[in-house]
């Protein structure tokens, strides 16, 4: 069974993103700001990575950085409103993520992502 680390603030997106992603067959693992993020990378050695972009104490970037350094093969989608950052977006590109997902979304939509990018 394939591992999903959901890094999210926004407990409602989380919640739907993991039941989305549960009813795949996936097992799911939320956390809710940056530092516990970095910590469940390690320790849970995800298949898959999605994260925020804005968050509490420590930014997506951050964990994009940390995740590619430790595990850089594991793939990783970014979650972000609209407009918010075209360049922090643009940054998270260039350091290898798989994906990027506008918010709102739609959670079948994000499920056909995971499922492509977890072939």
């Amino acid at each position: 069974m394939k591992k999903i680390l959901i890094i999210e603030d926004d407990k409602l997106i989380s919640s739907l993103v993991q039941f989305r992603l549960k009813k795949d067959g996936y097992e799911t693992h939320l956390v809710a700001d940056g530092n516990e993020g970095i910590l469940a990378i390690d320790a849970l050695i995800p298949d898959l990575i999605i994260t925020d972009v804005m968050m509490p104490f420590r930014s997506g970037i951050e964990i994009i950085h940390h995740a590619k350094q430790s595990q850089p093969d594991t793939p990783i989608i970014v979650l972000s409103s609209l407009g918010e950052e075209e360049q922090v977006v643009l940054e998270a590109f260039n350091l290898g993520v798989a994906d990027f997902v506008p918010k709102p979304f739609n959670p079948n939509e994000l499920a056909i992502r995971v499922k492509r990018i977890l072939k």
